[in-house]
């Protein structure tokens, strides 16, 4: 892993960046399914029209400008797990129309380190006793310790939604922690939300908050902490009663049923499946013009205007007869609340 990275200051933000070493990559491998046989759709690069000059202001390592300009919607996830996190947040924002935030450049005498983007990944010691302070700290001290650099994000006060984003490791869950504990000890009276997409990561913050306050029942009686399953299961049932959900074999069922009957011989069971929970069920489409216009990020298969109508034929049996049936899924769950 090491042999194939190294450290280095960006030369237009002033990052310190640990960047992929370019030559030491021998490919960016683009896996293009087999399941339908149709002619191959050109996608044009999606950043053909910026200037390396504002793709360097978001922090792309400039050996790696090159791969960024001939990303295309195929291949945008592939290039981006190669670049430093703020780069490759930058490029995904900018893919679905965003405007990605530019952070001011340090001056060239400043310490890279210090430079926010580098505080996600960095944490220079100041001497010896710090390092054996840091060895010798309580492990269940740690598991919800907070990085003074992060405070500001807890105790902030914002105007509306925010989202504070970085890379695995980096402290975001335990920001959303301490920002629940933060807002329940100043606003007495509120009730906090917090939640996650998984309900293991649900119990094991329970565990943490738990440890983060002690003995504050009051601050942890205001606190909700729940799957966001859960939650959509309990909100919805308390509105339109307990919801009937369609397991996936029924879904692959109706899906293979419907592809059937549509005389389909051009995409696999898999690929029906997968667009369904990951276009059309996950967008919650409801129509052909809807379907037909919606940009397919992420999907390696491309398909055309033919092959659409198709689909979306098959689609609109499997959605009619959930509906008869009284049955949905997740994301219908959540588009009704």
């Amino acid at each position: 892993w090491a042999e194939r990275r190294k450290i280095e200051r960006h030369p237009r933000t002033g990052a310190a960046q640990l960047v992929e070493v370019r030559e030491r990559v021998e490919e960016i491998p683009i896996y293009v399914p087999v399941e339908v046989e149709a002619p191959i759709v050109e996608s044009p690069p999606l950043f053909a029209g910026i200037t390396d000059d504002v793709l360097l202001s978001y922090g792309i390592p400039q050996e790696w400008l090159v791969d960024v300009r001939h990303a295309d919607e195929d291949t945008l996830f592939d290039v981006a797990e190669h670049l430093p996190q703020e780069a490759a947040e930058a490029l995904l924002e900018l893919a679905t129309g965003g405007t990605p935030q530019v952070t001011t450049p340090i001056a060239a005498d400043d310490d890279p380190f210090d430079h926010p983007d580098a505080l996600r990944r960095f944490r220079v010691l100041s001497d010896v006793e710090e390092l054996e302070r840091a060895l010798e700290y309580p492990w269940e001290k740690w598991t919800v310790f907070l990085h003074p650099a992060q405070r500001h994000l807890v105790e902030r006060a914002y105007n509306g939604p925010a989202r504070i984003s970085g890379s695995a490791g980096t402290g975001k869950t335990i920001v959303a922690l301490h920002r629940a504990v933060f807002l329940a000890r100043q606003h007495s009276d509120a009730r906090i939300l917090l939640t996650t997409f998984s309900p293991a990561l649900a119990n094991a913050l329970n565990i943490k908050l738990l440890r983060l306050i002690g003995n504050e029942a009051q601050v942890n009686d205001r606190i909700q902490l729940n799957a966001t399953k859960e939650l959509g299961r309990d909100m919805y049932a308390e509105m339109f009663g307990p919801p009937q959900l369609a397991p996936s074999s029924i879904v692959r069922s109706l899906l293979n049923g419907a592809a059937e009957q549509e005389g389909n011989d051009r995409f696999s069971e898999q690929f029906l499946f997968t667009e369904w929970t990951e276009i059309v069920d996950a967008w919650q489409l409801r129509s052909w013009e809807a379907y037909r216009d919606v940009p397919r990020l992420g999907r390696k298969t491309r398909i055309g205007g033919k092959q659409r109508e198709l689909l979306w034929s098959i689609f609109e049996q499997v959605q009619i007869i959930l509906d008869q049936r009284g049955l949905l899924t997740w994301p219908m769950v959540f588009g009704r609340l």
